[in-house]
This record gives C-alpha cells, structure tokens and sequence, in this order.
C-alpha cells in the first residue's frame, strides 16, 4: 500500500511512519518542518520518502495525494505554547491547510484519516467526554481557543465532504499523547517536566496544579488508529482516542521526579505570568474511549507509570 502521512516528522507522524514501512509499504512524508523534525525519523521511518512542502501547496498536495492509496492527515500547527505565540499562521495552517488536504482526498477518491483533538471540546464541565458532547468554548478575545476552533472547522470540512461527496474519512480525536519524540518546545507537559527532572531544574508547574488530564501513551494511539482501518463501519465517524487513569499536574510532576530518581523541586507559576494575554485553562479532561473500543476490541496497555519509564529509557 502507498501511504501518505502529512506531518510525518513530528510526534505522532514519525511513529506512524515506522510502523508502515515495517508493514512493508511505500511511505511519503509530507513536512514543513515546522514543529516536525528529520531527527525524528531515526527508525524504519528513514525509509519514507521525505517531501519538505506546505500542506497549503494545492498543486504538491493533490500530486502527493493522487499517488497514494491511503492518507493519514497528521499536519498541523499545535501546542498551546506555539497558538499562542503565532496565532495568526496556526490558524491558517489548521484551516485552509486541512481544506486542501481534504479536498484533495475527495478529488481522488482515497481513504483519510485526520487527527483531531480533545482540544475540541474546550472546557466542557462534564467528564468524561465522549464525541457526540458539546464544545464550551470561552470568548474569542481568549485566543487559546483559536486551536479549538479550527480543529472544529476542519471536522466540520471533512463531515462536509463526507455528506456531499461521499469522502471515506474517519476522525480521530488523540487525548493527551505522549512518548519518545515529544518536545515540551511547544508547551507539552510530559516532554517540559521530564527534561526538566533530567537536568535538575525547577519543574514549573502552572497554576495551582490541581487540574487533571490523562495522558495517552503513542503506541497506543497508533495502535487505536490503526484499529479502524480495517472496519468499514469507521467512515464518517469520529472516535476519541486516549488512555486511562486521571490524574493531577502536581500528581504528574511528583511521579516523574520519582521515576527519574531527580532532585528537581516543584514549583507554581501563575497562568498570567506564564502565558500572554489570552490564555485560559481548563480544570479537567477525561476521554471516553468506549465507542473505539466497542468498535474494535482496542484498549490501551501503558498507563502513566509506564509511559513515563518508557520515555525515560529513550532518553
């Protein structure tokens, strides 16, 4: 199979890769490298064809596009760190970028899977969320919101498309991934407290820290995602994709200070000293999982512990 991954550098994208060229199929990376990396196709994904472009490129995404069988739309501008300080071009790149791409899947007829996020839903109160509930998103003047929003625009492409033009999409929301690979450059917890602790450095935890995520490990998103490729019932869904076992920011910086034998001390930075103007948090988010999971059988195998280690030991 010809496989086609936009942002096949970054995070999530290099991991995808290595695991389609070690199925033995023909890969093509699409990457600005922007927020991707050529260091982090240091795996079996050093085989994929590499194409340094902009998923803005009509002409170079519909060429990519028509060649390839199969198109796994992971491209985009993210991380509150990165919205927040080029809101601008993120929006752009979220929007007009997933139109393209999209649009492009539907003029050649090929299967799509796009990469949302839990972002989505804003600061919705009521946990877990699962993928029919509703986005409560705060005013626009809290431009942090801007992420949210465009990823809801381009669902709302792809729902579209697949309405009117019979696209075979799937939607797939990723809850808090983490693993090797991820850099806290642009505002990701994990990857900022691990290198924090590995350095001796204060971990800066924002806020009070009593707000509560749970966190994803990439091998089994990958794995969540690849579950629904074979199920043809997939198309036109949406599906969140996530782990289990919520857990506290406070909580996250003291195991990793433990599981990273570190002297690191912990501290708390005030959200208005931490972010520009327009910044807002929210207090809780836990994924529901159970559609993906009735769906094909997936459950996730790391938990937080676990993923930690694991990220420690590729360091």
């Amino acid at each position: 199979m010809k496989v086609l991954i936009t942002g096949g550098a970054g995070f999530i994208g290099s991991h995808l890769a290595d695991y389609f060229v070690l199925g033995g199929n023909e890969v093509t990376i699409l990457d600005n490298l922007t927020t991707g990396s050529k260091g982090n196709l240091i795996g079996p994904a050093h085989k994929a064809k590499m194409v340094i472009g902009d998923i803005r490129n009509n002409e170079l995404v519909e060429q990519l596009v028509s060649e390839t069988d199969l198109v796994l739309h992971m491209a985009a501008a993210l991380g509150v760190d990165n919205i927040m300080s080029d809101t601008i071009e993120s929006i752009s790149t979220n929007i007009y970028g997933s139109e393209v791409v999209l649009q492009a899947a539907s003029k050649f007829k090929k299967r799509i899977f796009i990469a949302s996020t839990s972002e989505i839903y804003g600061k919705n109160p009521k946990q877990p969320l699962s993928e029919e509930d509703d986005r409560v998103i705060g005013t626009p003047q809290n431009f942090r919101w801007s992420y949210s929003d465009s990823k809801a625009i381009e669902e709302s492409i792809a729902r579209v498309l697949y309405l009117e033009k019979g696209l075979q999409v799937t939607t797939v929301r990723f809850f808090n991934t983490i693993g090797p690979r991820q850099t806290g450059k642009y505002g990701m917890v994990v990857p900022k407290f691990i290198s924090a602790a590995l350095n001796g450095t204060d971990i800066q935890v924002y806020g009070d820290g009593n707000q509560t995520r749970v966190f994803c490990h990439v091998n089994d998103a990958i794995h969540g995602l690849i579950s629904l490729l074979e199920k043809s019932n997939s198309v036109g869904e949406v599906f969140n994709i996530g782990g289990v076992g919520e857990t506290s920011i406070n909580n996250l910086a003291n195991k990793i200070v433990t599981l990273a034998q570190s002297n690191s001390k912990i501290i708390h930075i005030p959200y208005a000293t931490a972010y520009p103007e327009g910044y807002e948090d929210m207090q809780r988010r836990v994924p529901d999982i159970a559609k993906l999971e009735s769906f094909t059988g997936w459950k996730p195998k790391f938990d937080l512990d676990k993923a930690i280690l694991n990220i420690l030991e590729n360091k």
